[in-house]
């Protein structure tokens, strides 16, 4: 895909119409229009902290390059072009076109910095606005070309030429468009389109990616959504209008596919539900749960790849049978981490098989407490038996989730154990597995779990066998000419060979990417000499009570301290460092967003691009934070890092991060040292060394009273050992230069 776009914008630079016309001489009564224009293309150029003639927009050297092109000698080529039309007679046409390049300009600045648009979108946006203004100027429709571009590049154009004869079709367009990234929102924004032919289609996708939505509308049959949902023919579509008069419809919609096929009754699954209020087997259910998963995982992986309706997307079997290991197991036994007895602790999980104990841990990744996965572990060998076979575990399950089982087995260090109760031919056999088909996938998350778990394995033998498997594979990959399966392959064989100091191997240089182990000081200053931290905090139970602490921890000696209406300024009296935290205003009324959005505009508009990030919540807080950051942060502190999707998203944000993170929730009596030490270094203007400060760290824990404050500091994750991170900067380095 991305050959493919570069091709394009290579494509479009030589076909440009020519090139700039510096002899063009712009009238006095319209200076001030070019000028904002102008001033747009500076805002532009400072999005990343400096006005440079470079918009470091990507990761990708050559992508900003063209993008700088683009916005910056293209625009001012078409600036030109306005000036020289001889269809734009008067002095206002000429303005009216100056004000559109300049909404143009703001759009793609605006579309970036909000994540809404691929930077490298660039050309297509230029190249279709430049064809909507000549349909304009020549009183044509722009329908067809908002047809041919992307969602978000044609939304910017459409509301540009909004007094476009094809705005209202080009508004037709771009809704379906919008529904088919986005359909979550299709209820909440189709009314306007209920009478338009494509209305019963959408109608069909919501409810393929969101059955509860469809029945809650369902309910209000006679509102204007509830009339158009219960019109629909489709089948699945009337099923869900039908589940709707069940009571308590929620619980069976994870049963949809089972349902619709006559596998399963109402009346057979509402022995677990009850009515509501009396009469709910929390264990029954789960169990229903995980044996509909095993029969849905079956049909997916059989010949035939048969994909069950509601197994995925919101209140689909997977969202409730996670939500439902939290909720009736893995909490029950966080909540009491410190309870001494043992049994009584892990009560809730009397019940459980070995398979249902599988997939609560599996599906509780970024919630479950180190303690709680390992006392579960024990208990899940228990009920295989007085000679258990791990392997007749995962044979009964038929593999599902069993590369996310063995990177959980390994970070908790029970993966030797695991192993040890299955013949060594078909540990072989699954180590083979979790290796193999990394390239195979629609994403690296298999490959990052492989990378992270080899970090956590302190079995030599173990490290090794895998590290001949990757080996293996890349010989493979090579022999076959699979460019991809290569280039990962060859970046684990890198990475792994690296973590035995012994073969000396500098991953920095190896890979192509900034240091791993340190950070220079200078690195994390913005053009003023200022290092700029934001700490996201969030109102919740926890956020209002470690607030007050985090706020206490600078001392007033040190900072000078400046509390706001929505957040805190807490700026060093020495070294420059600025440090914003908003307040953990009350998240029931969305009052902690509002004061996270307020604070980022406030330093954008300051232009302050914060160079650290901290997240200060639970690990389902975190998609949020990454969606608030900036983006080009060297150093990003989180608790739990909640999984693959969490950490790839931050590598694309922030492609040169230095990523610590935990296994386990993140505990103000560890954060506080951590982020202590960081300022601390930033104010005396030294190299930030990572094994320095970890081992520093590592000597204040170990002399700390409380055990568990010990025990939790054995699960944070220093930079240079967060292999996953490392694979993902080390692949995307590789892929530019290919």
């Amino acid at each position: 895909m991305r050959i493919n776009l570069l091709l394009f914008i290579l494509l479009f630079l030589s076909v440009s119409a020519r090139a700039a016309v510096d002899t063009v001489k712009v009238p006095l009564q319209r200076q001030l229009f070019h000028d904002r224009i102008n001033e747009e293309q500076l805002q532009l150029d400072k999005i990343d902290g400096k006005a440079d003639g470079q918009i470091r927009a990507t990761h990708a050297v050559d992508i900003n390059q063209i993008i700088a092109d683009v916005m910056l000698r293209k625009v001012n080529e078409l600036q030109d072009k306005v000036e020289l039309n001889e269809k734009l007679i008067s002095n206002n046409q000429k303005i009216r076109y100056l004000s559109y390049i300049e909404s143009l300009v703001r759009g793609y600045r605006h579309g970036v910095r909000n994540k809404e648009l691929n930077p490298a979108y660039a050309p297509m946006l230029l190249e279709n606005f430049e064809k909507i203004m000549q349909a304009n100027i020549d009183s044509q429709s722009m329908a067809p070309f908002i047809q041919e571009v992307p969602y978000a590049l044609g939304r910017i154009n459409a509301e540009i030429f909004s007094e476009n004869k094809g705005y209202a079709d080009s508004k037709k367009i771009l809704y379906q468009k919008f529904c088919v990234i986005h359909p979550d929102k299709i209820l909440q924004t189709i009314e306007p389109y209920i009478n338009e032919p494509f209305a019963d289609s959408l109608i069909v996708i919501s409810c393929k990616f969101n059955p509860t939505s469809i029945y809650s509308v369902a309910q209000a049959a006679e509102s204007k959504l509830g009339m158009l949902v219960h019109r629909n023919k489709n089948p699945l579509v009337v099923a869900v209008v039908e589940l709707s008069k069940t009571p308590n419809a929620l619980f069976y919609f994870p049963f949809l596919d089972d349902l619709l096929k006559g596998r399963k009754t109402v009346e057979s699954i509402k022995k677990y539900v009850g009515d509501g209020e009396t009469g709910y087997d929390s264990v029954g259910y789960f169990k229903l749960l995980v044996q509909t998963e095993i029969e849905y995982f079956k049909r997916m992986v059989s010949p035939a790849k048969d994909t069950p309706i509601a197994l995925f997307g919101p209140n689909g079997l997977r969202e409730v049978l996670r939500t439902k290991a939290i909720q009736h197991f893995v909490t029950p036994i966080n909540t009491l981490h410190d309870l001494s007895n043992i049994n009584q602790r892990m009560r809730s999980i009397d019940s459980l098989s070995a398979v249902d104990i599988y997939f609560m841990m599996v599906m509780s990744e970024s919630e479950i407490y180190t303690s709680s996965y390992k006392h579960s572990f024990f208990r899940m060998l228990q009920r295989l038996g007085a000679e258990p076979r791990t392997d007749s575990l995962l044979l009964s399950v038929h593999f599902d989730f069993f590369k996310k089982f063995i990177k959980m087995a390994a970070n908790y260090n029970k993966l030797d154990t695991f192993l040890k109760f299955m013949p060594k031919q078909s540990s072989e056999t699954l180590m083979r597995g979790f290796i193999a088909n990394l390239d195979n996938t629609g994403n690296l998350e298999d490959a990052v779990d492989v990378a992270d778990s080899y970090s956590s394995i302190n079995d030599l033998v173990l490290q090794s066998t895998i590290l001949g498997y990757v080996i293996e594979n890349e010989k493979k990959a090579l022999q076959n000419n699979n460019s991809r399966g290569k280039t990962i392959y060859s970046l684990l064989k890198s990475i792994f060979l690296s973590a035995d100091s012994t073969n000396k191997i500098d991953l920095t240089s190896v890979l192509g990417i900034p240091s791993i182990y340190e950070i220079e000081n200078k690195d994390i200053r913005d053009d003023s000499g200022r290092i700029v931290q934001q700490v996201y905090w969030y109102g919740d139970d926890d956020g209002k009570k470690f607030f007050p602490a985090f706020i206490s921890s600078f001392s007033p000696k040190e900072w000078i301290i400046s509390p706001g209406k929505e957040w805190y300024e807490i700026r060093s009296r020495k070294g420059n460092v600025w440090v914003f935290a908003n307040r953990p205003l009350d998240n029931d009324a969305n009052l902690d967003d509002s004061a996270q959005v307020h604070l980022n505009n406030y330093l954008a508009e300051n232009n302050m691009l914060p160079s650290v990030v901290v997240h200060r919540g639970h690990s389902y807080w975190l998609p949020r934070t990454i969606k608030r950051m900036a983006g080009n942060a060297r150093i990003v502190v989180l608790g739990s890092c909640g999984g693959y999707k969490n950490l790839n998203d931050i590598i694309d944000v922030n492609p040169d991060a230095h990523i610590i993170s935990t296994k386990e929730i993140g505990t103000g009596d560890i954060n506080r040292p951590i982020l202590n030490y960081l300022n601390q270094t930033f104010e005396s203007g030294n190299k930030l060394v990572w094994k320095t400060m970890w081992a520093s760290l590592t000597r204040l824990f170990a002399n700390d009273p409380s055990r568990a404050v010990r025990e939790s500091w054995e699960d944070y994750i220093p930079p240079y050992k967060n292999l996953g991170a490392i694979f993902l900067k080390g692949y995307n380095n590789m892929i530019q230069e290919e």
